[in-house]
């Protein structure tokens, strides 16, 4: 009776820990596909605010020069986004360096174009300015949160491979590891200046 006893205790220790390596390998599965989703929605930011900002370029609101240069950056961030969709690999590794200098050249130049006095002229003219000034902004703001959650959500994967069992039983099979992204996002200061009263 006994041996039926540690045989019993046996077959329980490894049935709890088959159950826990199950139930973290599909933990870390859902963290890696929140990675792959995150990936997606910052992509999708970085193209609406390239988008936007090619619109504003077009707009004939800032002066040929700096809208030339404007046109140029998110033309080159629109061409780069078509490049990352193509290569597969990409969806995992999230935005490689190549486009996380691209994206913080857009940011340079959106904020080198929206200076003071330019916000100042644009708002002056009508209510058309006012709107591509707002939506620059709103683009700008949500390439920021999609940065943030796409990086939360690469930590959430990176803690969670950190761990011994994970790492020991290789959870994670072949899938790369993904990498926070950082590149500059910050939004123009374009509240900073008030809006004229009438």
């Amino acid at each position: 009776m006994q041996t039926l006893g540690w045989i019993a205790l046996a077959i329980a220790i490894v049935a709890v820990i088959a159950w826990y390596l199950s139930y973290n390998a599909a933990r870390l599965d859902r963290l890696h596909a929140k990675v792959e989703g995150s990936v997606s929605a910052l992509d999708a930011q970085l193209v609406r605010r390239a988008e936007v900002s090619i619109e504003l370029a077009n707009s004939g609101l800032i002066d040929p020069a700096s809208a030339m240069l404007l046109a140029e950056a998110a033309s080159e961030s629109l061409d780069t986004s078509d490049a990352a969709a193509v290569r597969a690999e990409v969806s995992e590794q999230g935005v490689d360096a190549h486009r996380a200098r691209v994206e913080t050249n857009l940011t340079h130049t959106l904020r080198a174009v929206l200076g003071p006095e330019v916000l100042e002229t644009m708002r002056a003219r009508d209510n058309y300015a006012q709107e591509q000034i707002d939506r620059v902004q709103a683009a700008c703001q949500r390439v920021q949160l999609a940065r943030r959650f796409y990086n939360d959500a690469v930590a959430d994967v990176q803690n969670m491979r950190a761990q011994t069992l994970v790492r020991v039983f290789r959870l994670a099979g072949h899938t790369d590891l993904p990498q926070v992204l950082d590149f500059d996002d910050t939004v123009p200061q374009v509240v900073a200046i008030p809006v004229p009263e009438a």
